[in-house]
C-alpha cells in the first residue's frame, strides 16, 4: 500500500453554533486522485481550507507526511498547492509573470520559477498567451492558468476546487486529461459537483454532509453497496394523478421482480432496481400494465456515482 502523504484526524470546526466540520478523519495516499464531494454547504471549502493550513481547527489536526500542517509552518504548508473555486488572477500581470511571481513566493528562485513556468504553460496549452495579460484570457484560460499556479513550486500535494467549473466542452476535457495526467506524480484532491468527472479521474472518493464524513471508497465499492442490480427507468404516462397510489400499485405489481421500486412523482417517473433486468424487462412492463399504469419511455442503466450521492445526501435543494 501507498504511504500516507496527508491525514486527517477528529478535525472539527464551528463558526458560532454551526458544527461546519465535524470529527473528520480521514488518510490520503501518496498518488492518488481523492475525491471530495458534497452537496453546497456540507463543509467541503472549510474541510479543504483546513488541510491547506489556510483555517485553524477548532480541534483535532492535520498531518502531511506525519508532520502537523498550520499557518507558521511554511516548509510544511509548501507540500501543497491550491487551486481554488474562484479564479484568482493578478489583472495587471502576464501569464509568465503570473506564475514566475506565484513560484518566487513559494520561495523558488528566479531561474526555477521561469523553468517551472515554462513548463506548465507548454502542458496546459497556454504558450501562445504567455506574454498576454492575465485578465484578456477567456475563461476556459484563465483556468488553466490558476491550476499552473497551484503546480508552479512542484508541491507534492495539489488541491483542485471544482476545477471545471464554467469551462467549456474542449477546456473541460483538456483539465480533467491533464489531471489524469498528474496521478501517481503527485497526490490530487478532487472537490466537484460533476459526478461522471469525479467517477471518471478519482481512485478513492469521500462524501460528506452537514460537516460530517459518510463514506469512503473507491467508485465501484460504493456503486455495489447502492444494491446490486441495473436500474431501470419507466415514465409513467398516467403517474400524476394520485402519486401514493401510483407507487403502491407498482410495489404490488412488481413485488415477484424486485424490492427495490421508488416513485418521483414530479417526473412521473418509476425507478425499479432488478438483476437481469434486460432479460425481464417485457415481464416488468407487463405487469405495470396489468395493474392499470401506463409505461412510456423505458432505460435501463447500471448504478452511478449519482446514484449513491442522492442516496446518501438526499433530493432536496441546497442553496
Amino acid at each position: 500500500m501507498s504511504a500516507i502523504v496527508l491525514q486527517t484526524q477528529h478535525l472539527t470546526k464551528r463558526y458560532g453554533k454551526l458544527t461546519a466540520v465535524k470529527d473528520l478523519t480521514l488518510e490520503i495516499y501518496e498518488g492518488e486522485v481523492f475525491g471530495f464531494l458534497g452537496p453546497n454547504g456540507a463543509g467541503k471549502t472549510t474541510s479543504i481550507n483546513l488541510m491547506c493550513g489556510l483555517l485553524e481547527p477548532d480541534s483535532g489536526q492535520v498531518l502531511v507526511r506525519g508532520k502537523p500542517i498550520h499557518n507558521g509552518d511554511a516548509e510544511n504548508r509548501s507540500r501543497v498547492g491550491v487551486c481554488p473555486q474562484n479564479i484568482v488572477l493578478w489583472e495587471r500581470l502576464t501569464c509568465f509573470e503570473q506564475l514566475q511571481f506565484m513560484g518566487q513566493m513559494y520561495g523558488l528562485s528566479a531561474r526555477q520559477a521561469g523553468q517551472n513556468s515554462r513548463r506548465l504553460l507548454e502542458e496546459l496549452d497556454l504558450v501562445e498567451k504567455s506574454g498576454q495579460l492575465a485578465r484578456t484570457l477567456s475563461g476556459g484560460m484563465q483556468r488553466r492558468l490558476n491550476v499552473a499556479m497551484a503546480l508552479v513550486h512542484d508541491p507534492e500535494i495539489v488541491v483542485l476546487d471544482e476545477p471545471e467549473a464554467g469551462l467549456d466542452p474542449q477546456s473541460r476535457v483538456k483539465v480533467r486529461e491533464y489531471i489524469q495526467s498528474l496521478a501517481r506524480r503527485k497526490t490530487v484532491i478532487l472537490t466537484t459537483h460533476n459526478m461522471d468527472e469525479a467517477e471518471r479521474v478519482a481512485d478513492r472518493i469521500a462524501i460528506i454532509d452537514h460537516g460530517e464524513l459518510l463514506v469512503l471508497d473507491t467508485p465501484e465499492c460504493l456503486k455495489r453497496r447502492l444494491g446490486e442490480g441495473d436500474v431501470v427507468e419507466i415514465r409513467l404516462l398516467n403517474g400524476h394523478a394520485d402519486p401514493a397510489g401510483v407507487k403502491e400499485a407498482a410495489c404490488r405489481a412488481l413485488s415477484a421482480i424486485s424490492q427495490d421500486v421508488q416513485y418521483d412523482p414530479a417526473g412521473g417517473l418509476l425507478r425499479v432496481r432488478a438483476l437481469n433486468a434486460v432479460g425481464r424487462l417485457s415481464g416488468l412492463v407487463e405487469s405495470l400494465a396489468e395493474a392499470g399504469l401506463q409505461p412510456g419511455e423505458v432505460q435501463v442503466r447500471a448504478n452511478t456515482l449519482e446514484d449513491v450521492f442522492i442516496q446518501l445526501t438526499g433530493r432536496r435543494l441546497r442553496e
